[in-house]
């Protein structure tokens, strides 16, 4: 089954997850509302999660934050919807062993099992603040972190891996396919979740065990792969080509993309999406370049003294934000100076936001730029408005797609992005009661759903939205917004 019909099954894996079904064998209905009306047969707020013995891997830490928290919602359903979804993750995807005497974890992203970089990155994310509390789980995180340096190593311009050399459904694609690859579509984000993912983990738990040689040969990968991306020196050695009904899914001019004008910014022949970008120089993947550099500087001169390597890092982070100051704003005659999604170095610019991490909504979210950046605030408020084409509004909730599921279809993650980012409680509440009633009463967050009917949606385990849930309401009541939680409906 291709990763397109996988999405689009939509099976509603949100029985399997609490169920001890097997995922490969599970045969998808074709009608999501068949699922919902099941998950309410079965009780009202009754546990979707897994079964003690199913789950894969279980922190105590994790355990002690859902009880907490719970205790101090009002909201049954919401308290549900935490229990659910923060621990997700963990109990569906993670597959945790030693190798050679060292933690290592091949992270599914849900449905699909293979480890996409920029997913398991962002799934494990949320458990790093909770390290210090369970040796396990910090073991777990640092087996992540290992098998991402692996990953990096088998081949820099991959965004995801098998576990281990199995091939797979795009060993046809016309590039440099390898067995280990489950896909090998060029994104800059994939390089740079590693870093900020290692880079907490050293600031959370102290250990440095992880930046060993491994590490160093990963840094001198991402190195080499951004300056070749850069183009100043030729197209460089990447080039993709897929045959395939969907122009996402491959890239024009040969393999090569749209040309660029070698300014200093990097190519990102795909977005976060995993769809191909359209002018190539993706305006918020290179922001987040820039900060992941400057955190894997800072690691290799204080852990490593690798002072030319660290220099090198922060020489082309500082190239990197010189160009984007230069070439990714745009003169908005509505909303002013605003950062436009893609550019190209020749004066083009593409205005619109993807819902995936990195967009321009969620770049302070990654710290990738100031949350009162004027220019950021500029854009926010065009990212959300109708003058963003994929930007969506029904009767079921408002909030921002793209073309990976097509026309009418909100992604959930940038409504969670929209609470993040803000600074109006109001706007917040508006956000988490969206989220909370466009679940298709399955207790779990989705890929996408249509704006007029949220039981028409994609993915039904998805484990970066639903572990990025978990994260956004442990934020919220970290931050003591527990009146605002137990105010909603």
């Amino acid at each position: 089954m291709t990763k397109r019909n996988m999405r689009l099954c939509t099976l509603a894996t949100a029985l399997l997850i609490g169920s001890n079904m097997n995922a490969s064998t599970f045969i998808c209905p074709k009608d999501n509302t068949m699922i919902a009306k099941q998950a309410e047969i079965t009780g009202k707020y009754k546990s979707q999660r897994p079964a003690k013995k199913d789950r894969l891997f279980t922190s105590q830490a994790v355990e002690a934050e859902i009880l907490r928290v719970k205790k101090l919602l009002t909201n049954s359903k919401l308290a549900w919807m935490f229990e659910n979804c923060f621990p997700n993750t963990l109990e569906t995807t993670v597959h945790y062993r030693t190798t050679d005497g060292k933690p290592d974890t091949f992270v599914y992203t849900g449905d699909i099992h293979a480890m996409w970089l920029r997913d398991s990155g962002a799934q494990v994310w949320p458990y790093i603040q909770l390290a210090h509390k369970d040796p396990e789980l910090k073991k777990m995180l640092e087996g992540v972190i290992r098998r991402q340096f692996k990953c990096i190593n088998i081949d820099p311009y991959a965004n995801a891996f098998n576990d281990g050399a199995k091939g797979g459904d795009w060993m046809t694609d016309l590039t440099d396919m390898k067995p280990e690859l489950h896909e090998r579509k060029w994104e800059i984000d994939s390089l740079c979740y590693p870093l900020r993912l290692a880079y907490q983990y050293w600031k959370e738990t102290g250990d440095a065990s992880i930046f060993d040689n491994e590490w160093i040969q990963a840094v001198i990968n991402i190195l080499r792969t951004f300056k070749e991306q850069q183009r100043k020196e030729g197209v460089g050695p990447y080039k993709f080509q897929r045959k395939t009904e969907r122009a996402l899914d491959t890239l024009n001019n040969d393999g090569l993309g749209a040309p660029v004008n070698p300014v200093g910014l990097i190519v990102s022949a795909f977005r976060p999406s995993d769809d191909a970008t359209t002018l190539q120089f993706l305006v918020p993947s290179n922001f987040f370049a820039v900060t992941s550099l400057r955190k894997a500087a800072e690691i290799l001169e204080t852990v490593n003294q690798k002072t030319e390597l660290a220099t090198q890092c922060s020489e082309l982070a500082q190239e990197v934000e010189t160009a984007l100051k230069q070439y990714a704003t745009y003169n908005h005659p509505k909303y002013g100076t605003i950062y436009a999604f893609e550019v190209d170095g020749f004066g083009n610019h593409f205005l619109m936001d993807d819902a995936n991490v990195p967009s321009l909504l969620a770049m302070p979210y990654l710290g990738d730029v100031d949350v009162n950046d004027p220019i950021y605030q500029n854009t926010r408020r065009f990212v959300w408005s109708k003058d963003n084409p994929y930007f969506f509004k029904g009767k079921a909730g408002e909030g921002i797609g793209g073309p990976h599921i097509g026309y009418d279809m909100i992604w959930p993650m940038s409504i969670m992005m929209k609470a993040f980012t803000s600074q109006d409680d109001q706007e917040i509440k508006e956000c988490i009661q969206m989220l909370i009633n466009t679940d298709a009463g399955t207790g779990f967050m989705h890929e996408s759903f249509h704006k007029d009917n949220p039981e028409k949606f994609t993915r039904a385990w998805f484990a970066w939205q639903n572990t990025l849930f978990g994260e956004l309401i442990l934020k919220l009541v970290n931050e003591g917004k527990i009146d605002l939680l137990n105010s909603i409906q």
